[in-house]
């Protein structure tokens, strides 16, 4: 059986994972998170985790790995589209410093967004 809390608790971890690649939480993406969390079932737990991931600032790269062994754990799953969706919009929300950084960092955190892309994909092909 697939452990949904587990699943939620990774979602939140990821989203501070994105919204640390720029090296800081900005305000912007924390408003984008609140936003899209808002209307979803896992919304209030999802936020949880990430609050927690800010609180205790723990390394985005380790996070990130432990994610990726979740997700291969757990197997395929529908709200993964939810998840790339939140991870998108947190992308977007990041537009601060100045333009120089801003455009380093916005690859940075869109590379990452690409790779988590694809090993969803992968994933999901695991059926």
């Amino acid at each position: 059986m697939k452990d949904t809390d587990k699943l939620i608790e990774a979602f939140g971890e990821l989203a501070y994972v994105i919204a640390m690649a720029d090296g800081e939480v900005q305000q912007e993406e924390i408003k984008a998170i609140e936003k899209k969390l808002a209307g979803h079932k896992w919304g209030a737990d999802i936020q949880w985790s990430f609050d927690y991931e800010m609180k205790k600032q723990r390394d985005p790269e380790e996070l990130y790995k432990k994610v990726i062994i979740y997700c291969e754990m757990h197997g395929p799953d529908p709200e993964y589209n939810f998840l790339m969706e939140l991870l998108e919009e947190i992308a977007k929300a990041s537009n601060g410093i100045d333009p120089d950084e801003e455009g380093v960092m916005s690859d940075f955190v869109q590379e990452l967004t690409d790779k988590f892309r694809n090993d969803i994909e992968r994933i999901n092909q695991q059926k």
